[in-house]
């Protein structure tokens, strides 16, 4: 069997566990015959003879930024056909201040809303919500999300803003609640997949914690997609 290469990019904000996150899905790659490069920066993403041998990027990096030579690569790779994944704060609130990643990824995120204002005690709990993921009717034929139910979780509840170039596998929708300013619900996407160049991205909103990583859906799902978006014959 020829060995696909992962590269595996984290850092940025400490509060969503890069390292431990990352960690979690080490063997999962190793067992399905990849083999494992891992960064702390985003600086490999420059260097055009890594990347083009590398077959599929799973990111980790909340906020932080990017240097237009370092996105020009990682567009470059994208579009030439290599896979594109991570989970939560990882990918979709990346590199706020890049326009041109948030094109890539089709989907930044715009908040998590929280509870009641008189139940909030200062803590990130107060943003933790019941919700269900819904999977949508292309998700249920989806190689990614395809036999998995509709499912809660109490954690954050990313509200994203985006475009109609994502194909949604799955959604979470926000109820208009007495405190808040909207007047009626807001579906946004939960998991999606988007089609760039000959590559393809695939991008999991859940994920805030490792207990919702180690969720059995949750987990599937970014499992799943790390195999659907890996480089393909026909893009190599």
């Amino acid at each position: 069997m020829t060995r696909k290469n992962a590269l595996v990019v984290r850092g940025g904000w400490e509060g969503h566990r890069p390292v431990q996150a990352t960690e979690l899905f080490l063997p999962f790659l190793h067992s399905s015959g990849y083999t494992v490069r891992i960064e702390e920066s985003t600086d490999i993403y420059a260097d055009a003879a890594e990347m083009a041998g590398t077959d599929l990027v799973l990111q980790c990096i909340s906020m932080s930024e990017i240097t237009a030579e370092q996105l020009s690569g990682l567009s470059a790779a994208v579009e030439a056909g290599t896979g594109f994944t991570g989970w939560h704060g990882g990918i979709c609130d990346s590199f706020r201040a890049s326009s041109d990643y948030l094109h890539l990824v089709g989907g930044q995120f715009a908040t998590h809303p929280g509870k009641e204002p008189c139940e909030r005690q200062g803590e990130a709990e107060d943003n933790f919500l019941p919700h269900t993921v819904t999977i949508s009717e292309l998700g249920r034929e989806h190689p990614v999300t395809a036999g998995i139910e509709d499912f809660e979780l109490c954690t954050e509840q990313y509200w994203v803003l985006h475009d109609d170039l994502i194909d949604v596998l799955a959604t979470t929708t926000h109820p208009a609640r007495p405190w808040q300013p909207w007047h009626r619900p807001v579906t946004s996407p939960a998991v999606w997949t988007r089609r760039w160049g000959a590559g393809r991205v695939v991008v999991t909103t859940p994920g805030h914690s490792l207990d919702v990583l180690e969720n059995p859906s949750v987990r599937t799902i970014i499992e799943r997609g790390m195999l659907w978006a890996t480089r393909t014959a026909s893009a190599s």
